[in-house]
């Protein structure tokens, strides 16, 4: 094997390690993170693991577009304060040095 590795190889093993480091988490666990403004809700319709990798990539354009039409945005007070009351518990994983936090209740 050449010591360069296909794309396709290399996105397939980010992708592994991307969906390894996700973990459904109860709301109330990322309170800090939230506080210090480092938390990003993703919209159901999206795949948390493929934005994540996206993220990990620095895909700009892509993020910019997503976050126009409003599939990603920081987490609000009000949907902070509606999880909290709720004990909810979100899909999450970090890129640093934010986590993106999906709802799929």
């Amino acid at each position: 094997m050449s010591a360069t590795r296909p794309l396709e190889y290399t996105d397939a093993l980010e992708r592994a390690r991307i969906n390894q480091e996700t973990a459904r988490l109860p709301w109330r666990e990322l309170q800090r993170f939230f506080a210090q403004g480092r938390v990003i809700a993703v919209a159901p319709e999206l795949d948390l693991v493929e934005l994540a990798l996206r993220c990990s990539r620095d895909e700009a354009r892509t993020i910019a577009a997503d976050l126009e039409q409003g599939r990603l945005a920081p987490v609000s007070d009000d949907q902070a304060r509606v999880w909290l009351e709720a004990d909810a518990e979100v899909w999450a994983v970090v890129v640093k040095p934010w986590v993106l936090v999906q709802d799929r209740a």
